[in-house]
């Protein structure tokens, strides 16, 4: 994910991907447990993602 395009996005539009995001680092974490995690790389991608999201939300809330 680019900082670019979450720029870009409204506040709502963000809240909705950091949602998705919570919920993909929450199935990652159940599959890593259970020994299903096929790409470990992906855990620290999404985790990444949701500091950038996070990050853009309150520029937005500041601004």
């Amino acid at each position: 994910m680019d900082i670019a395009d979450i720029r870009t996005k409204t506040v709502d539009e963000l809240k909705d991907e950091l949602a998705g995001l919570k919920k993909e680092q929450f199935n990652l974490r159940f599959q890593r447990a259970t020994q299903q995690l096929e790409s470990t790389a992906r855990v620290r991608e999404v985790r990444r993602d949701i500091a950038r999201v996070k990050t853009a939300l309150r520029e937005k809330r500041t601004s």
